[in-house]
């Protein structure tokens, strides 16, 4: 569940808060880390995705993934149950386990050499105390509730001896943090509303974003999508606004739709995108703490990591999606960075996201409020001038959001 690495300014203070604490390589390149909501686990915001570690020779892949760890990569998922990728892992942490923070899954089992999701605890449970061993490790950071996307699932699970088991590894110290993965904006909208779940593994592209939420996670790899889409769906906005509000930290998952963004003729807009553009889109969501990208050589690394010094312009998507032929973002904030600079030093798009979340609520949410005040500017400040507008690719009405906005919250 990571997304792949053909080629490859982060929104300041987006949720996720970035260390000032900064770790480089010996070429000096800065590997920004994100505090991942409740958890306060500090990691990488480019993250390893380790399903392609099988694909070749052991040795190589134990070599790849400690070469990710001297860059600076901090973060693995291991949702894969066969023997082989977990040995590597286990293997490529050996006497530098405290280095990283281990994605490892609950309900992902290895039955009759495939993989099968299950909620058998005759199967659940000698699949978990293999990834313990074979990880030769005695705790995973995060457990995550392995691939929930229907209702019937999430019932199930809540209510049944496999909610108990996580509850069990979580009070033993077999797993520090409680985590989901999910497809499904709808379902995933419930873990952040759980108070028991601290971060979810989430798909986040921006055509991914667009789609409606469905059971089906071959509904997001349609060949075709519906012309009428226009915008960020609904439930994806809520579910980025209550992560945040509730401080659940995400990590991202199928960030480049499996590779179709990357091909003007499958990508849904008619235009393609680079996989700078898409990390930087993930990247710019509430909540995000770090993208895992799957990665075949340490040129695949490099490329991931060359986001920390690529220019602005280089991590431009919004100027892309405006001017796409198909599915326009008009009229929706997304928080991309273009309104600057403003003459009165307004942080715009800042002041944007409190908005947001100060409108999903009868009530403005204290934590919310206080976020908003600690700005050094507020909207009241706003001289009106339009200057923002002019450069805001998706025609957003700044200033009237701004006069909102400080009658919203009083200044």
């Amino acid at each position: 569940m990571s997304v792949g690495v053909n080629s490859i300014e982060i929104l300041e203070c987006n949720n996720a808060v970035i260390t000032t604490n900064q770790e480089w390589d010996e070429r000096g390149m800065d590997m920004q880390k994100r505090r991942l909501g409740k958890t306060d686990l500090m990691v990488s915001e480019i993250g390893f995705g380790g399903e392609w570690l099988e694909r070749h020779p052991e040795d190589e892949s134990v070599e790849l993934l400690r070469y990710a760890g001297e860059k600076g990569i901090n973060i693995i998922d291991c949702w894969m149950p066969d023997p082989k990728s977990r040995d590597i892992i286990g293997k490529a942490m050996l006497g530098k386990r405290e280095q990283w923070y281990v994605q490892g899954h609950i309900g992902s089992t290895w039955q009759n050499g495939q993989y099968v999701r299950s909620r058998d605890m005759k199967y659940v449970k000698p699949a978990f105390e293999d990834l313990l061993e074979r990880l030769q490790t005695d705790y995973i950071d995060l457990g995550m509730i392995h691939y929930v996307d229907s209702m019937e699932d999430w019932n199930h699970i809540m209510n049944s001896e496999f909610i108990e088991y996580v509850n069990e590894l979580k009070e033993s110290g077999k797993i520090r943090h409680i985590g989901m993965s999910s497809h499904n904006p709808q379902i995933a909208k419930l873990a952040a509303k759980s108070g028991f779940i601290e971060m979810i593994l989430f798909s986040i592209n921006p055509a991914f974003d667009m789609h409606p939420a469905s059971e089906n996670l071959d509904d997001l790899f349609a060949e075709e999508y519906d012309q009428k889409l226009t915008g960020i769906d609904p439930d994806r906005v809520e579910l980025y606004k209550l992560c945040e509000q509730n401080d659940v930290g995400i990590t991202v998952m199928k960030g480049f739709a499996g590779g179709r963004l990357f091909d003007e003729k499958r990508s849904p807009f008619g235009v393609k995108l680079t996989p700078i553009q898409c990390i930087h889109y993930a990247l710019t969501r509430p909540a995000v703490s770090s993208i895992l990208c799957g990665y075949d050589t340490k040129e695949q690394v490099d490329e991931a990591l060359a986001y920390e010094t690529a220019s602005t312009d280089e991590k431009d998507y919004a100027s892309v999606l405006a001017n796409a032929p198909y599915h326009s973002y008009k009229g929706e904030c997304t928080y991309c960075g273009h309104c600057k600079p403003c003459v009165v030093k307004l942080d715009i798009a800042m002041i944007n996201k409190y908005y947001d979340l100060a409108t999903m609520q009868p009530e403005i949410p204290a934590t919310v409020k206080s976020h908003y005040m600690l700005l050094e500017n507020k909207a009241s400040e706003c001289i009106g001038c339009h200057a923002c507008e002019a450069r805001c690719p998706f025609e957003v009405p700044i200033a009237e959001r701004m006069e909102k906005t400080a009658k919203l919250f009083g200044c």
